[in-house]
Formats: structure tokens, sequence, C-alpha cells
């Protein structure tokens, strides 16, 4: 028996493609995509929702590991991507929170739902 799993994971591994496909080279970056999509798909939420401090820990941690990913041998591109993808949308997720929290965001929220209904009404006569 382990000599017939030996031989197919020689096969496997004398294909580039397929041995890539088997690799952490690979596996690693696409279960990690989950991390920046879920960045991306937050971009359409309320910015009242966004921590500050995990927004920052998670764009060092984006830029780090692109670094590290152009550092490994061979170098790890799709872990560049994601890496990339993250760190763009965590300062996307950044600026929100520091334009809600800081540059009058909040404010700008507040006097635009409380003069929505005086503009109505004043539409509808």
């Amino acid at each position: 028996m382990a000599a017939v799993v030996k031989a197919l994971n020689a096969k496997i591994r004398s294909n580039p493609v397929a041995n890539y496909l088997c690799s952490t080279h690979f596996w690693g970056p696409a279960s990690n995509f989950g991390i920046p999509i879920a960045a991306v798909l937050d971009t359409q939420k309320s910015p009242e929702l966004i921590s500050g401090q995990m927004t920052g820990a998670l764009t060092i941690y984006a830029f780090t590991f692109m670094r590290y990913s152009l550092a490994v041998t061979p170098k790890n591109y799709l872990l560049f991507a994601c890496h990339f993808v993250n760190a763009g949308a965590q300062l996307t997720q950044g600026y929100r929170y520091l334009d809600w929290h800081y540059w009058g965001g909040k404010d700008k929220a507040v006097d635009k739902a409380l003069t929505a209904p005086v503009a109505a009404a004043a539409v509808a006569k």
C-alpha cells in the first residue's frame, strides 16, 4: 500500500501545475483569502462598526506578510496578492474609521438624518 501511495505522489509531483496545487504555497494563500474578502465586504457596512485597533493590527499584519511573501524562496506571489488586497481593504477601513470618529463623519450623518425629514416634508408640499 505504501508503494502505491508513493507512486501516486511521485506521479502528482511530476506535473508542475499539480505539484503547485498540492503545495502550501497554494493552499496557504487560498485559505487566507477569507480575511481580505471579509474586509472588502465590510466596506459596505456602517463605519461605526469598525474597530480601530483591529484595523490597525490587520494593516500591520498585511504589510508584514506582504514583505514575507517576497522574502521566502521561492517567492509566493499568490500570498503577496492576498496581503496586497488585504492591505488595501484595511487602509480603506482605517480611513473610514478616522473619518467617522475624528473627521466629522458621525456629525455629518446626524445632520443628514435630522434634515432628511424636513426636506421630505418640503418636497411633499
